[in-house]
């Protein structure tokens, strides 16, 4: 392209009009008689102008190639602040970016990601579970099943009333089979089951110190008490001193040996069980000792249909291994007992309630000696666990009416010629629960 007139009046400068103007034209240096004539101001004005004429003139020429030229594939950039996206998310790390397009309306990524489930939806999991498996090897004891997962879940005992070949050991054996073994230290089992006898001593459940000649010291050997699940067979055949010894793992969860106190796992869990018809040499248990015991449950034979699935499934049951059933963990189950804690809801009217009931009891004239305020302390965790087991975030009537003869039953001492209390117990229940039935029970926020 040629430059033209148009180019050069582009750059064309104006001259200088005064003395001022024509000053910055000026060669640096003081002017002498002997220095060369003063270049013209107007002439290197002109050899400017002829500069920067040209300079446009190859500039224009520039643009109008790369607007003649084809267009590349060279992938747009997303317009932004200042005319990149890119750059103006410069500024943020890949996790705020991440969040910012996942914060955007309508945006398919962001429902993908599913939220994290609920603390009690997983509680009611880790029941659902314990359930199946000890369904699937307990048949017929759905309600024994039920109770024995409420006492563990609200961290208490359970103590079996029951005859010979009723399940117990297959309950028990089946809840620990159920519950990964682990914790703070591994040597701890899921399940040991002691068989009390008349001769039976405190360190054959709690464990020995074993003398060591090689290095000559005593070593700690731990007893059967250091697991999960612990199955206390016939309980009431030992002697005291070896209940003493139960009393507090049960009370405290920790041993004591040698005048050394050894802690137990937090999850530690028993099932005992006494022989109701066949009391010859026995030690009846203390009331103290009953008092730890959550739940006093009597068994009784299944039904017929039960009893024949029993028939029919027992070499499948014994032999094979259901993968479609899984294991809980220790922490999970621990992880469900404070998700019960903090997010099934006991209105105030509940805890009235059960305040009534015990008043009542204790001014009854058939009842000798009434419960304990630690039976009541003891309620709470087992009326959410037992609100979670039925589906619910909140405790109401029915589960008080499901647990209070299991709860007071074995805490009450019946005037003489009294044998059962569930009479006492439903009449002091009574005018209570009709009153919690009229009240308005609120959702804990």
């Amino acid at each position: 392209m040629t430059r033209t007139e148009n180019d050069l009046q582009v750059a064309e400068l104006p001259s200088p009009t005064s003395e001022e103007e024509t000053a910055d034209f000026e060669p640096e240096g003081p002017a002498t008689e002997s220095d060369a004539p003063a270049a013209n101001p107007l002439g290197e004005a002109t050899e400017l102008a002829d500069d920067a004429g040209a300079y446009v003139a190859t500039s224009a020429t520039e643009i109008v190639s790369e607007i003649e030229a084809p267009e590349t594939d060279a992938p747009e950039r997303p317009a932004g602040e200042n005319g990149n996206d890119l750059d103006a998310a410069g500024d943020l790390d890949p996790g705020e970016i991440h969040a910012a397009v996942a914060a955007e309306p309508g945006d398919e990524a962001s429902s993908a990601v599913p939220a994290p489930p609920h603390p009690l939806d997983e509680a009611m999991q880790v029941l659902q579970s314990l359930r199946n498996r000890v369904s699937q090897q307990v048949l017929g004891r759905d309600e024994v099943i039920d109770l024995v997962l409420v006492a563990l879940l609200s961290d208490g005992h359970v103590l079996l009333e029951d005859f010979p070949g009723s399940g117990k050991t297959t309950l028990a054996k089946a809840l620990g089979a159920s519950i990964l073994a682990g914790g703070e230290e591994e040597e701890i089992a899921d399940f040991r089951r002691i068989q009390f006898t008349p001769d039976l001593l405190p360190s054959d459940v709690t464990g020995v110190s074993v003398f060591d000649p090689t290095s000559g010291q005593f070593h700690y050997r731990r007893g059967p008490i250091f697991a999960h699940v612990v199955l206390a067979d016939e309980i009431n055949r030992t002697s005291p001193k070896v209940q003493a010894a139960m009393l507090e793992a049960m009370a405290e969860k920790q041993v004591t040996v040698d005048n050394v106190t050894y802690p137990l796992d937090e999850l530690f869990f028993v099932i005992a069980t006494q022989n109701p018809l066949d009391l010859a040499g026995t030690y009846p248990l203390p009331v103290a000792q009953l008092d730890r015991f959550l739940f006093k449950i009597r068994m009784e034979h299944i039904d017929r249909e039960s009893e024949l699935q029993v028939l029919d499934t027992y070499l499948e049951r014994r032999d094979v291994e259901r993968p479609d059933l899984p294991k809980v963990s220790r922490n999970q189950v621990l992880a469900a007992r404070r998700a019960l804690e903090e997010h099934v809801a006991i209105d105030r009217q509940i805890k009235i309630s059960l305040v009534d009931i015990a008043n009542n009891l204790r001014g009854d004239e058939r009842v000798l000696q009434g419960n304990s305020t630690r039976s009541l302390v003891l309620m709470l965790p087992a009326l959410q666990a037992r609100a979670a087991l039925s589906g619910r975030d909140y405790v109401n009537s029915n589960d008080i009416r499901a647990l209070i003869p299991r709860v007071l039953g074995h805490r009450l001492e019946l005037a003489p010629g009294l044998h059962d209390s569930g009479d006492v117990l439903e009449e002091c229940m009574k005018e209570p629960l009709e009153t919690l039935a009229r009240s308005t029970l609120r959702r804990r926020t």
